[in-house]
């Protein structure tokens, strides 16, 4: 039998991506998720970006592909922006918000589960049915996927929290920054 060591690691990392409150990189998913109201997550911040609750949908998504694949299907892909980013309502409510928590909550156990059946590293060098790159690289990219998109989400929870708490800054001589250079002073050097 060969050893498990690089599959430990992969899980490691997705466990600590994904829940860790000690995670190098940053925040985790859960980390990043924590304080997000349904409003924030079904709220755009420009017409063309992503809603928090559709890449949730977005991961959870991606997280049952590697599942499937793992599983054998070659049939399984995500070929369709309703399967990729959801056709989710335009305001999302406690339901709904605690449905995509729960569902992301589900893909990465089922995710967990479906490597912790494997006895051995040898798989990860075999392709991914249906695709051109080897279980190896789908599991390090679900994981660098993830930090992405945590990334996006806390950018998204800051402009929301900003948005939201209108022009707190109208009456200030600071700008949304802390900067005295972008509030109410003259500029007519600058013209």
């Amino acid at each position: 039998m060969v050893p498990n060591d690089e599959l430990i690691r992969i899980i490691d990392l997705l466990n600590t991506t994904y829940e860790s409150e000690e995670a190098w990189h940053g925040p985790s998913v859960v980390e990043a998720l924590r304080g997000v109201t349904p409003d924030m997550a079904g709220r755009r911040i420009t017409p063309n970006t992503h809603t928090i609750a559709e890449l949730i949908f977005h991961m959870t998504s991606w997280r049952i592909f590697c599942v499937k694949k793992m599983q054998g299907d070659a049939d399984f892909d995500i070929t369709t922006p309703a399967k990729d980013f959801g056709a989710l309502p335009e305001k999302i409510d406690d339901f709904e918000w605690e449905a995509l928590e729960i569902e992301l909550s589900l893909s990465q156990e089922e995710l967990v589960n479906e490597l912790d059946k494997r006895d051995d590293d040898e798989f990860l060098e075999d392709i991914v049915p249906g695709r051109d790159y080897t279980y190896y690289d789908m599991l390090h990219g679900i994981i660098n996927h993830d930090m992405y998109h945590t990334g996006q989400i806390m950018i998204l929870k800051k402009a929301l929290t900003f948005k939201t708490a209108g022009s707190r800054f109208a009456d200030s001589d600071e700008d949304e920054y802390g900067s005295p250079f972008g509030g109410k002073q003259e500029h007519d050097d600058y013209y």
